[in-house]
């Protein structure tokens, strides 16, 4: 672990040189010693992948004590603090055509049916390594291999609130509409920002995620939205 100053408010604190399950479990514990400590005065605290940013008010702790007492709380045992990562978050997705937007490239790339990429990506548990970007838009990792693929050469204008989507060796879910440029395997009807949160979303660093493919009529009924001409085309079949 490495304690330095970025600014004379802010300091970093970085926990390793690359991503792991181990890494993910020691930020999310620290992220909850160091909210429990009211004397260091953090007044925004942004954790990643390998690191945590830290900014506290220094009109009412100077740097050298802050990372002293920082420092302090860090090397503790704090083996009885409550991991985030025992927290199993289930959620519902639909593979359908209609919201596979990227299907057919993402095979393509793979050599896989899209029936194989579903069944690999919903039978993987992915730990959150990292919340950013946007309100409730969370890093999950790591991806099987075999459906490793690039971002998009060119990214969408807009990906549609709820889109499950893949790069690299990771897989993410866009919270709202947004410009984006990930693989997009699926959707969620389930609305993953909370403003009862202090982080605005229902993920939590380190904590585990899985994903349950249903069909479309469960997607339709647990408030799932799908294209217009999609609705049209249902509608002509009743």
């Amino acid at each position: 672990m490495k304690i330095s100053a970025v600014n004379e408010s802010t300091v970093l604190v970085v926990f390793a040189d690359s991503v792991s399950p181990e890494t993910a479990d020691l930020i999310a514990q620290s992220v909850i010693v160091i909210n429990q400590q009211p004397d260091l005065f953090v007044v925004d605290m942004v954790p990643s992948y390998t690191s945590i940013l830290l900014t506290y008010d220094l009109t009412r702790i100077e740097l050298r004590t802050f990372m002293s007492r920082l420092n302090q709380c860090l090397q503790q045992d704090n083996q009885e603090t409550q991991l985030s990562s025992s927290m199993v978050i289930e959620l519902p997705v639909y593979y359908g055509p209609e919201v596979s937007l990227d299907a057919e490239e993402i095979s393509r790339h793979t050599g896989l049916s899209f029936d194989e990429i579903v069944s690999i990506h919903s039978s993987q548990e992915y730990r959150v390594y990292a919340i950013g970007f946007a309100p409730g838009f969370a890093y999950l990792g790591n991806t099987d291999p075999r459906i490793h693929i690039p971002r998009k050469s060119t990214p969408r204008l807009k990906v549609p609130a709820g889109s499950l989507a893949i790069a690299e060796q990771q897989t993410a879910i866009y919270p709202k509409s947004s410009p984006g440029g990930w693989q997009v395997i699926g959707r969620t009807p389930v609305n993953l920002i909370d403003f009862n949160r202090d982080n605005l979303t229902v993920f939590e660093m380190g904590a585990k995620v899985t994903f349950t493919p249903i069909s479309r009529e469960e997607y339709l009924e647990m408030g799932g939205e799908l294209p217009e001409a999609s609705l049209v085309e249902e509608d002509d079949k009743a």
